[in-house]
Order: C-alpha cells, then sequence, then structure tokens
C-alpha cells in the first residue's frame, strides 16, 4: 500500500486536488468531497499507470502542518 499526501484547495466555482508527490496527478470537483473521491480514483490510476510502464513508485516525501500565529 501507499501513502500520498493530496492537498484540496477551493478554486472558482469548483474545487482541485493535486498531490506534491505525484507531478501532474490532479483532479477537480463541485465540492470538496467529489474533488477527495475523483482525486483517490487518480492516484489509484496514476500508481496503476506507473507499475503497468514498470516505473518506480515515488516515496511520499510531503508532508503538511497548519502554523498558529
Amino acid at each position: 500500500m501507499h501513502r500520498f499526501l493530496v492537498v484540496i484547495e477551493k478554486a472558482d466555482g469548483n474545487y482541485s486536488a493535486y498531490s506534491p508527490d505525484l507531478p501532474g496527478c490532479i483532479a477537480t470537483g463541485d465540492t470538496r468531497e467529489q474533488a477527495e473521491q475523483n482525486m483517490h480514483e487518480a492516484v489509484r490510476m496514476h500508481v496503476e499507470g506507473l507499475l503497468e510502464d514498470d516505473l518506480p513508485i515515488p516515496e511520499s516525501q510531503a508532508f503538511a502542518e497548519y502554523i498558529e500565529v
């Protein structure tokens, strides 16, 4: 099993999602939940494509943390 950080951002009229560890793997959705579901599918397909092409699965290097000021 692989684990990747996914960033979901509110855009103009929808939500967009990406993973810093998987360049080019992105998704959108009308709601935050839909963007998350679509991104889950995009990551799954991305990883399957890497495996089919005999390419390495990147190790997750990204992390996120909230900072209070």
